[in-house]
């Protein structure tokens, strides 16, 4: 597989991450409506951010598995390869901040 192939593969992926992340809005927005409908407005909120969040989780390790190809398989050197570690920092302490947000606990605890 060339370069090129490698390179769409990895825009393949970064549009499958997009589309989680759009579908898990959509899945959320459901959910919660009926959850609104069965339990209220409290539960619905709860059941819109964990499944929100969920998702979102979902979608920033398919953008990083993107990111991991196009930037190791594509173009490699010193500065992408930088550039990749402070996304995938970046990516890392969002992941971390929204299992925060959806336990309402460190994941530790």
């Amino acid at each position: 597989m060339g370069l090129k192939h490698v390179e769409q593969v990895g825009q393949i992926i970064d549009w499958i991450g997009v589309a989680v992340i759009l579908a898990s809005g959509i899945v959320a927005l459901a959910a919660s409506a009926k959850a609104f409908r069965n339990s209220g407005a409290e539960e619905a909120y709860t059941v819109l951010r964990r499944t929100l969040g969920r998702g979102l989780l979902l979608g920033l390790e398919v953008l990083i598995a993107a990111d991991l190809i196009k930037t190791i398989a594509v173009d490699l050197s010193i500065d992408n390869v930088a550039a990749l570690g402070l996304l995938v920092l970046v990516r890392t302490v969002l992941s971390f901040s929204i299992e925060v947000e959806i336990n309402s606990r460190l994941p530790w605890r």
